[in-house]
């Protein structure tokens, strides 16, 4: 009877184990998976997101060039009684404009774009090493004694790399984005 329960045991045990390395395996498995779709998201934020702030960037530059064009303007107009009219208009129109932007300063939104470029390159140097991290735990795992045997069993193979498309890959050039229309 003793030989059963022991039997029992070590079967039960066995099991266990399976159940613990097999669990372990799919968990590793599925934090490859999670890190990669957090990665494509930043790669596809830093897509959607450093285009549409260089056009901010660029809106604001061309607002600001456009009002001090305009009181350059008003400067050279001369002082006579029919002028003096649409100077008026003008100092009107332009007054509603400073109102609404008192600060006229591109360089505060240039900082802020720059601040924007370098947040999201770090956030994604940041997911590149979680995804390195977690793939070389799961791959170290399929290879390494138990875990190995169970890997084996039930089809755990070596994690293949998976990437972001090359377009969503490739660093913004800032440059060209300002230099188009």
């Amino acid at each position: 009877m003793t030989i059963v329960y022991i039997t029992i045991g070590i079967v039960l045990l066995l099991t266990i184990g399976f159940i613990i390395s097999y669990n372990t395996l799919s968990t590793r498995r599925n934090q490859i998976e999670n890190a990669i779709s957090s990665l494509d998201a930043l790669f596809i934020k830093r897509y959607d997101l450093i285009p549409n702030l260089v056009n901010v960037v660029k809106e604001y530059m061309d607002f600001e060039e456009e009002t001090l064009k305009k009181i350059t303007a008003m400067r050279t107009l001369p002082n006579d009684s029919t002028k003096e009219s649409e100077a008026s208009n003008l100092l009107k129109g332009l007054m509603v404009q400073v109102e609404n932007y008192p600060e006229l300063k591109a360089n505060t939104q240039f900082t802020h774009l720059q601040f924007s470029l370098n947040e999201v390159e770090e956030q994604i140097s940041a997911g590149r090493r979680y995804i390195s991290t977690s793939i070389t735990d799961y791959n170290n795992a399929i290879v390494i004694f138990p875990s190995n045997i169970i890997a084996s069993i039930t089809g755990f193979k070596n994690y293949e790399w998976h990437y972001a498309n090359k377009t969503q890959q490739t660093s913004i050039d800032t440059k060209t984005l300002f230099k188009q229309s």
